[in-house]
């Protein structure tokens, strides 16, 4: 297979993982867009720093856990399905974090720009990225 093929030199190997990231991070975060209560890009956009934080928390989660998929699996595909199975994970996290606050939603203060919760958003999606990486190792 002329993809394989391509795999085994290393330049070839990076320019794979780097089209997976990107696929990944654009496909991952679309779901994020999706059960947020708020159009990430629309706040961003209008300065709502909460979101951008949260936001970019989930960036870096997506990422970090591809990281780790990355060097602990010995092939691009075996990244693309640790690293599927972590964002699910990131996914259910979020989930979790709406569930278990149910004094206020989430979701609700970070679009009215409560930084608070956008920052305490932002280091949970950063924290459970590294026990997440770690176990995919």
């Amino acid at each position: 297979m002329a993809i394989d093929e391509l795999l085994s030199h290393p330049l070839g190997m990076m320019l794979g993982y780097f089209s997976v990231a990107v696929l990944e991070l654009i496909v991952f975060l679309s779901c994020f867009e999706l059960v947020t209560r708020y159009k990430c890009w629309d706040e961003i956009k209008h300065g709502n720093i909460s979101v951008a934080m949260a936001t970019g928390g989930k960036m870096f989660g997506i990422c970090n856990v591809l990281r780790f998929s990355m060097e602990a699996k010995s092939s691009v595909y075996d990244t693309m399905i640790w690293s599927f199975v972590g964002f699910l994970l990131l996914l259910a996290a979020y989930f979790l974090f709406e569930f278990l606050t149910p004094v206020f939603s989430i979701d609700q203060e970070i679009k009215e720009d409560n930084r608070a919760v956008g920052l305490f958003s932002m280091i949970i999606s950063i924290s459970l990225s590294y026990v997440i990486g770690a176990s995919v190792t």
